[in-house]
Formats: C-alpha cells, structure tokens, sequence
C-alpha cells in the first residue's frame, strides 16, 4: 500500500545513503537551499548522493514542526533521515549503513557548513 503513496523514481531505498524528505504542498522544512547544503556535504564527505522522498500530492502526509519553527525564527530548515521501515512502529527497521551513513553525516555538516555556506549567494 505504501509503495502506491510516493512518487514514481523517489522511493527511499535501505542501506543506499540518507533520504530527504520534500513534499509542493510545503508539509516539510525542505527547500531548495537546505537541498543544496546536505547534498553538497554529504559530497565533500564522500557520503552516497542524498536520496529524494516524495508523497504523491493528492495523497496526505503528516506535517512536521520544522515548516513552523523555520517561518518563525528564520532558521533554514531539512527534513531528512534514515531510511527506514514502520516508522513510529513499536519495531521500526532501518539498515545498518544508513546510521553509518547519518553519523558520518551529521558530522560532516558541522565541518563542512560554513565553506558550503558560503559558497553562494
């Protein structure tokens, strides 16, 4: 049933890098300059590109705080994460690369944010 909800070519795959979630209806913190940022970090770190998750738009998802938060401070906002399986499930699975993956991530984006950053304009 999942699988008829997201957007043909934008299927998170386990074990194949971080996903980033998006959606037109501006459900998610997502934009096209915090896209920009963790794609070009996770490049600098060697990281597998970023995978792209989209629901369908005549299908509902959840809304996140990050669209709230980031409208109301300023601060750019991403939705993304680990793909994963059952998600808020009492046995949530996700693949062991992936959390390498996050964590190397994570990681790199403190070392890596201010060069991206200010790479453009």
């Amino acid at each position: 049933e999942l699988c008829s909800k997201h957007e043909k070519g934008h299927a998170p795959k386990m074990n194949d890098g971080m996903v980033i979630k998006r959606n037109q209806n501006q459900r998610y913190a997502t934009d096209s300059i915090t896209s920009f940022i963790m794609r070009e970090v996770a490049r600098r770190a060697k990281l597998p590109p970023l995978q792209d998750f989209a629901i369908r738009n005549d299908c509902f998802c959840g809304k996140t705080m990050g669209p709230i938060i980031s409208a109301a401070t300023g601060i750019r906002a991403i939705d993304m994460g680990c793909p994963q399986l059952s998600m808020h499930s009492i046995r949530e699975t996700m693949g062991v690369r992936d959390f390498t993956h996050g964590l190397t991530l994570f990681k790199a984006f403190f070392l890596h944010f201010r060069g991206v950053d200010s790479s453009f304009e």
